[in-house]
C-alpha cells in the first residue's frame, strides 16, 4: 500500500495543483484512463469545498489530501479542520448563515456523489473527511 500526502494552504489557487497531483497518482495506481477526468473533477470539488469551509470558519490549518494506492483500489481522502454546521445548532442569529452553508455543502457533496460511485463522508465539530474510491486495473505484468 502506497500513500502520497499533500497539504496546502486553504487558498483556491492550490486546488488546481491538488487535481493535477491526484490525476497523476491515480494514473500510476492503475485507475482507468476513461475515469481520470472524473477523478480530477471530484478532487477539485472536494478540495474547493474544504478551502471554502476553512475560509468561512477562519481556520488557518492546511487542507489535507491523502492519495492511497491499495491492491485493487485507489482512494483519495480530502480532510478539512473546519467545524461543520449543524441545523438547529446553538448559535443564536446564525440560522440563515447555517442554512446557506448547509445548502452549499450539500450541493458540493451531490456533485461528488455524481462523479464517484464509492464515497464516504464524515463530519463533526473538529472537521470532516471525504473518502472517494475507484477500482484499479491489475498491473500489466500480471495480465501476461
Amino acid at each position: 500500500m502506497a500513500t502520497v500526502e499533500l497539504r496546502f494552504s486553504a487558498l483556491p489557487e492550490h486546488v488546481r495543483t491538488a487535481r493535477l497531483v491526484a490525476a497523476a497518482v491515480a494514473r500510476r495506481a492503475g485507475v482507468d484512463e476513461a475515469v481520470l477526468d472524473e477523478v480530477r473533477l471530484a478532487v477539485g470539488e472536494a478540495c474547493s469545498r474544504a478551502v471554502g469551509l476553512h475560509q468561512n470558519s477562519g481556520v488557518t490549518a492546511p487542507v489535507k489530501v491523502a492519495l492511497i494506492e491499495d491492491e485493487k483500489q485507489f482512494s483519495i481522502e480530502v480532510g478539512d479542520q473546519a467545524p461543520h454546521a449543524v441545523p438547529g445548532g446553538d448559535t443564536p442569529g446564525a440560522a440563515q448563515d447555517v442554512d446557506a452553508e448547509i445548502e452549499e455543502d450539500e450541493m458540493g457533496l451531490a456533485v461528488i456523489s455524481g462523479l464517484v460511485d464509492d464515497v464516504e463522508v464524515s463530519t463533526g465539530q473538529d472537521g470532516g473527511l471525504i473518502r472517494m474510491t475507484w477500482p484499479t486495473a491489475p498491473p500489466a505484468a500480471a495480465l501476461a
